[in-house]
């Protein structure tokens, strides 16, 4: 499914239109307060969507992504075909609904490590919701839907964030950004109130570059290498049946990264692929956040690099006057921990996409710390 290729013209210049700073976002993000009810308050209204930009489609519909009703994202065809991640990104809890469209005629490339090769008009699809049971409504709530196209103009991939209505008929191009009120119903039945952000075109950059250039984060061998309830099947042998991939043969012959949730995998395997995917994006060669010299990618061997004994490159307010990302046995002690349980700007780790404290992951990264000085 190709685009025509003048909408994306202009995809630099509003890059550089919209460049606010991470420190400029989270200064500016409004106090959490309750609400008096469970439920979602701030999507797109009939005022909101009357903006028009000459990038992508307006609105989620033109893609012809999905059947009608949109909200159900059943997919039109076999080629806007749905997958799941071993150890997803968190947000703010929000469940998320992924899909590739692959163009007619043309096929994947595998790769063994890092994101996979994708053919010239590709679109990945992100959709982040949350439950019914959680809001207590009849239906799930979609807040956002994120595309990343890979245009086959400039070959290189455009990222454009949608939001949806209130009533669920529509999502709309929306690159300025927005926050959206929550207040979910966690495991326990405890109302959390929160407010979620929505990432204006520029900070999907951030997270997403590597190298000076927009890259995809979720899609790789290891994190695609698993079961998949609608294709009774695994995701990578579904897509070798279906022709939409060479070079691999078997999923048996693809690494896999362990789920971070799982609590019959190792502390160790289950924290370094926690870091991968939530903070390696952005500490890793030629990531945002390189020069600091942290490198969290699952496959990094050196545990300097990883933060252990190594002081960081910059003091300030984020290092909470500690003097070590992470510290054997001490968490307490540890940047790294001391960034994951702050929410205040200058603070919190990651810095986009979290307003709310991760218990389960910080847990997580609090018990593996503590095993580092048990191998002494």
């Amino acid at each position: 499914m190709l685009l025509p290729m003048n909408r994306y013209i202009n995809a630099v210049s509003l890059f550089i239109l919209f460049c606010f700073s991470c420190k400029q976002v989270n200064s500016e993000k409004k106090e959490v307060y309750k609400k008096k009810q469970l439920g979602i308050s701030g999507l797109l209204t009939p005022a909101d969507t009357l903006n028009s930009y000459d990038i992508g489609f307006k609105r989620l519909s033109d893609y012809d992504f999905f059947e009608k009703p949109l909200h159900l994202l059943k997919p039109v065809s076999k080629r806007v075909i749905p997958y799941e991640l071993n150890s997803p990104l968190f947000t703010d809890y929000a469940s998320k609904k992924r899909f590739i469209v692959i163009p007619k005629d043309k096929t994947i490339s595998y790769k063994e490590n890092g994101v996979l090769d994708f053919p010239l008009g590709t679109i990945i699809i992100k959709n982040f919701y949350y439950t019914s049971n959680e809001l207590n409504k009849p239906n799930d709530q979609i807040i956002e839907t994120r595309l990343l196209i890979l245009d086959s103009a400039s070959k290189k991939w455009v990222p454009l964030p949608y939001i949806w209505n209130e009533d669920q008929t529509e999502a709309y191009l929306y690159i300025l950004g927005k926050d959206i009120d929550i207040v979910r119903k966690n495991e326990k039945s405890e109302e959390q109130a929160f407010m979620y952000s929505v990432p204006n075109i520029n900070m999907c950059k951030n997270c997403h570059v590597k190298n000076t250039k927009i890259v995809p984060l979720g899609p790789t061998a290891r994190q695609i290498n698993r079961y998949n309830q609608v294709f009774d099947s695994n995701q990578i042998d579904y897509l070798i049946t279906n022709s939409f991939i060479e070079g691999i043969k078997s999923s048996a012959n693809s690494p896999k990264i362990p789920n971070y949730l799982d609590e019959k995998v190792s502390i160790n395997n289950r924290a370094r692929a926690y870091l991968d995917v939530n903070c390696a994006h952005c500490h890793r060669e030629g990531g945002s956040a390189k020069t600091s010299g942290l490198h969290l990618n699952y496959l990094q061997n050196d545990m300097y690099k990883v933060g252990v004994n190594k002081p960081p490159v910059a003091a300030g307010k984020g290092s909470g006057n500690l003097d070590f990302d992470i510290v054997e046995g001490k968490p307490n002690e540890s940047i790294l921990m001391y960034r994951m349980k702050h929410l205040e700007p200058d603070i919190v780790m990651p810095e986009i996409g979290k307003n709310t404290l991760h218990k389960e992951g910080v847990e997580l990264i609090e018990k593996w710390i503590i095993s580092l000085d048990k191998k002494k």
